[in-house]
């Protein structure tokens, strides 16, 4: 199969195709896993994340890739919840131990044994991958293949945050970042709470435009201050600034939510700065959003055929996924990266 794997760590400041096209063996599926003809993957911020070293694959080389779709194209000798032809979604969840309490909880998001796609285990970038059975998601018909890969992790990790922010109608909402999983929280927001106003904060003008065009009530950039202050603020951004800015920016008891597996080593000075009065004080809360359970999943999509969710998306053939990774680090972004990589049948 062909596939786009990383062979090492780089610094994309200096190197722009950190990704290598080449041929690799088929995977073969094992007793509970299934083999998924992979159809589109999405690109995430978390593979920037990987590359440049703050939170690396534990062997090379490696597939990443994690907002997966495809077709079951062979199923293990155990398995029992997929058939060959069903169409599938796998998300950043590859596995968890299924036996730890939060595993029997449904929170295998912060099993201690919880492995990522494509990063721990081989991903997306690729024609074939393979996966436990479970951590394959049936996809609703009226969701392309490449609108549903933003919405495995973009879409589902933006779903549990908007669900640990704890919004009520008629609050408003800051998104501090406007890339492919704020403007998926904006259209879940502009459907469950229709009196709720959502304040957008980017660096980028054309985000901020963007946001104004899908529906948000005010755009301004990263530190300007929004018409009212905020009752809850969602960071989607790689930066430490934005927690800052949106912490003084919350109303007494407000609550931000950092969604985001990692923040960049340059800003880390800015946490020196962390002013009690202005950021802390009045009951305000930080709470991060740790990967995604499969219920996320599950339930974004559903959510996003009931609306219905079209996320604003982006094609590129899988030999380009230089090219999407590069764009998405310089922050030329309108809506979520998709590689196509096979037609579906």
């Amino acid at each position: 199969m062909k596939a786009m794997v990383l062979k090492r760590i780089h610094d994309l400041e200096h190197l722009h195709a950190p990704l290598e096209f080449v041929d690799l063996p088929k995977p073969t599926p094992n007793a509970k896993e299934v083999l998924i003809r992979v159809h589109t993957c999405g690109v995430c911020h978390t593979e920037l994340d990987e590359i440049e070293g703050r939170t690396p694959p534990p062997v090379f080389p490696m597939v990443l890739g994690h907002q997966v779709v495809g077709t079951i194209e062979e199923t293990g000798a155990k398995t029992t919840l997929h058939q060959p032809g069903a169409r599938v979604g796998v998300g950043w969840i590859h596995s968890a131990c299924g036996k730890c309490q939060p595993c029997m909880s449904g929170l295998e998001n912060l099993c201690n044994d919880f492995l990522a796609t494509g990063r721990d285990r081989n991903g997306g970038y690729a024609e074939f991958m393979i996966i436990p059975e479970t951590s394959a998601i049936p996809i609703p018909d009226s969701i392309s293949d490449a609108e549903a890969a933003p919405m495995l992790c973009a879409g589902a990790i933006g779903y549990r945050s908007l669900k640990l922010a704890d919004l009520t109608d008629g609050q408003v909402l800051g998104l501090m970042g406007f890339g492919a999983s704020a403007h998926l929280v904006l259209k879940m927001v502009i459907y469950r709470f229709p009196e709720s106003r959502v304040c957008v904060f980017a660096r980028n003008g054309k985000e901020r435009d963007f946001a104004m065009e899908l529906g948000a009530f005010w755009s301004g950039d990263i530190d300007e201050t929004p018409p009212e202050m905020l009752d809850a603020v969602i960071d989607t951004t790689p930066a430490w600034k934005p927690v800052l800015c949106g912490m003084e920016l919350l109303k007494p008891s407000g609550r931000l939510v950092i969604n985001a597996i990692r923040k960049e080593e340059r800003d880390k000075s800015l946490l020196l700065k962390l002013d009690y009065e202005k950021h802390l004080w009045l009951e305000k809360e930080i709470k991060s959003v740790a990967n995604v359970a499969r219920e996320d999943i599950r339930d974004f999509l559903e959510l996003a055929a009931t609306i219905p969710i079209h996320p604003e998306i982006q094609e590129f053939p899988l030999i380009e996924a230089n090219s999407a990774l590069m764009e998405l680090k310089n922050r030329k972004i309108r809506g979520a990266k998709v590689l196509r990589i096979t037609q579906s049948t």
